[in-house]
């Protein structure tokens, strides 16, 4: 995991309900993190994923990974600096929103 995917784990999703997984294989993909209950995949993105082969590649996963029902969150690297309370606040109103 990069630091930016330990962050988020160790500081938010390994503690939330309902649980989370990290790497988790969905199909051809790993996925950053994934919950079964609410159906949602998170990413975080670092630089490669904003040159026009990762945009590409993101498009065909995300493509796939909604077609099976799932929704996608992406997160840069820096949003997890700059913005961890913020990003933490729309995965929880994400969850809750479910109930």
């Amino acid at each position: 995991m990069t630091k930016e995917e330990r962050r988020l784990w160790y500081d938010f999703l390994k503690k939330l309900t309902p649980q989370f997984y990290r790497q988790k294989t969905i199909g051809d993909y790993i996925v950053d993190f994934y919950c079964p209950a609410a159906r949602l995949v998170i990413e975080l993105d670092g630089s490669q994923h904003y040159e026009s082969v990762g945009e590409a590649k993101d498009i065909l996963r995300d493509k796939y990974l909604q077609s099976v029902g799932l929704t996608v969150f992406r997160f840069s690297n820096y949003e997890i600096y700059k913005n961890f309370q913020g990003i933490c606040n729309h995965i929880l109103n994400y969850i809750e929103s479910l109930k």
